[in-house]
């Protein structure tokens, strides 16, 4: 079985779970300098969880938050999403929703692709 095969899978099985690994961290050795920019994972359930959002983006972080909690329709979500723009344009970001479950937000000099890889 050649490389190709092993990763595309041959004549369109599908894979199963047992044909993934899990990776931890913990099994890597990452080095002791500190990394300049970091992806940060959050999940909104309310306004307050802006604010360390905010404070990431701010430090240089890349964000991405979990929205499933609010509606795209959810006035809540349009405040949070509303807040999270200004942020991106003082900082020169980029903010992107990726389905119905997740914003991408990125500071300066980072931008978002809208394009999706293999189209």
């Amino acid at each position: 079985m050649g490389l190709m095969s092993k990763i595309l899978g041959e004549g369109g099985s599908s894979r199963q779970t047992e044909d993934y690994v899990e990776l931890h961290a913990d099994d890597f050795d990452l080095g002791s300098e500190e990394a300049e920019r970091q992806v940060r994972i959050a999940r909104i359930g309310n306004k307050q969880d802006v604010i360390e959002i905010k404070d990431a983006v701010y430090d240089g972080d890349i964000v991405v938050a979990d929205i499933t909690r609010h509606s795209t329709q959810d006035r809540t979500m349009e405040q949070i999403s509303d807040e999270l723009k200004r942020v991106v344009n003082e900082v020169g970001g980029d903010i992107v929703q990726k389905d119905d479950d997740q914003l991408l937000i990125t500071p300066a000099g980072v931008a978002i692709s809208r394009e999706r890889l293999g189209q």
